[in-house]
């Protein structure tokens, strides 16, 4: 009798395309049945639009019409719990990777961004759309002990398909500096796993005491020596990582 294959899906972050997973699909065991989506507005879907993370969701919800684990990394990871929100039978289960809830700095929420990082990446996309884009991967990186080969592949990866479109870029920056997710958050039932980088200037680490109080029952992972991209700079533990994930919730 042949094994059932256990279906995941991959959504990426902002900026990025579905070809910065590759790598990681590669070398992912046979019984996994990986799909890669592109967001609107980015990479195969470079010629969509949308305006906010209902659009995202909305995207996201079409693909599939049962439940399915799920894989979101940074902005795809805050499409992926407003997904276990409003359609909490089309997932199984998630693993967040690098993601937040909340991505900007307030009072009670101190491990997160400065709001005025999201206004200078708005002012530098008007101003220097590539340029902008190649010091966004730099940052992805920044820290990692491996930062240089993490780089060139996410370069290659970002580069092989259309690139966003800035109408895109811009709905996504708003969607990380207005969405705010931490009330809703302990209204999602099904398991959930963090996997955040220890070196990562994006979403600090830290923020993983404060997902602790939220989602107590959530397996949280630390990858102490990488950066945003733990799927690529630790591709080997980040994969047992997942596999393991997936087998508990199978």
């Amino acid at each position: 009798m042949k094994e059932e294959k256990i279906k995941i899906i991959f959504v990426h972050g902002w900026g990025m395309n579905s070809m910065v997973w590759q790598p990681l699909i590669d070398n992912l065991p046979d019984w996994i049945d990986a799909e890669c989506i592109d967001l609107p507005g980015h990479g195969a879907a470079s010629q969509q639009v949308f305006n906010s993370l209902d659009d995202l969701v909305a995207a996201l919800a079409e693909k599939v019409s049962q439940p399915v684990i799920w894989v979101g990394w940074s902005l795809g990871g805050l499409a992926v719990m407003q997904l276990a929100l409003q359609y909490p039978e089309k997932v199984k289960a998630m693993l967040l990777v690098s993601s937040s809830p909340c991505f900007v700095h307030k009072a009670d929420w101190l491990h997160a961004m400065d709001e005025s990082v999201f206004d200078v990446f708005a002012d530098e996309l008007e101003k220097d759309f590539s340029g902008t884009i190649r010091r966004f991967l730099t940052l992805q990186v920044r820290s990692s002990e491996s930062g240089r080969q993490v780089l060139k592949s996410l370069r290659e990866k970002v580069l092989a398909q259309p690139p966003a479109n800035i109408e895109a870029l811009r709905a996504g920056l708003n969607v990380l500096k207005i969405v705010d997710l931490r009330n809703q958050l302990k209204n999602i039932k099904q398991p959930v796993s963090w996997v955040l980088g220890g070196r990562d200037t994006l979403i600090k680490s830290t923020l993983s005491t404060q997902l602790k109080s939220i989602t107590p029952t959530a397996k949280i992972k630390v990858f102490e020596q990488a950066a945003h991209a733990p799927f690529l700079s630790h591709q080997q533990q980040f994969s047992e990582q997942l596999i393991s994930f997936v087998k508990e919730v199978l």
